[in-house]
């Protein structure tokens, strides 16, 4: 009868020690799960890598002449063109750039910094008209090859005047939304505050 109250003690004492460890075994399981969630999280929103917000279509002319001397400067051929040239342009965000990281103990998403607005792409289209070729000076598919490359840096020069970027940006804030609904698919937060938005973004933001 004596050791019955030894019994009793040692039984809670190995209750107690029991829960610790299970305690503590669970409290490691939930930390790495978050902690693994958090990473899957920030590789989630990269991997959306590039966000078009904005598309332009530019309807160009542009003026082709290239001059070759021969013969020891003698003799000039002379090859153009009037090249007309449709492009559609593509402004967004690439998601790459993006600054943040993971507050595992509050579930939060820590976004401190977001991009510029930049092109995604530029898709010309020719069409040559007017061409004018000299007897020793004529087009050939390294012409049009650089050609194209002319076009696509003639649209590149008309989008800042274009007033794209600044389109783009005003669109920033759905970039930022679009985040904000991946974090929420498995429960976490995002926190944008130490981005420089507008006022009345940061009102429908609070909404």
């Amino acid at each position: 009868m004596d050791s019955f109250p030894l019994l009793v003690i040692g039984f809670i004492l190995g209750a107690i020690i029991m829960y610790w460890l299970f305690s503590r075994f669970r409290s490691k399981q939930q930390k790495e799960r978050t902690n693994e969630q958090s990473v899957i999280l920030l590789e989630k929103i990269r991997s959306v890598c590039k966000l078009i917000s904005v598309e332009g279509d530019f309807a160009e002319i542009y003026s082709y002449e290239n001059t070759k001397d021969l013969f020891m400067n003698l003799f000039a051929g002379r090859k153009k063109a009037l090249v007309i040239i449709n492009a559609k342009t593509h402004i967004g965000y690439d998601f790459r750039k993006i600054e943040m990281r993971a507050d595992t103990d509050k579930k939060k998403i820590i976004l401190t910094h977001f991009p510029q607005p930049e092109v995604l792409s530029i898709e010309p289209h020719l069409k040559f008209y007017d061409i004018k070729n000299s007897m020793f000076n004529t087009f050939s598919s390294d012409d049009l090859t650089n050609l194209n490359k002319e076009a696509r840096q003639h649209i590149m020069d008309k989008i800042p005047k274009s007033g794209l970027m600044e389109t783009a940006k005003k669109e920033a804030l759905e970039a930022v939304l679009l985040i904000e609904k991946i974090a929420e698919t498995i429960g976490w937060k995002l926190d944008y505050s130490a981005l420089e938005l507008a006022e009345n973004q940061k009102k429908i933001l609070e909404k």
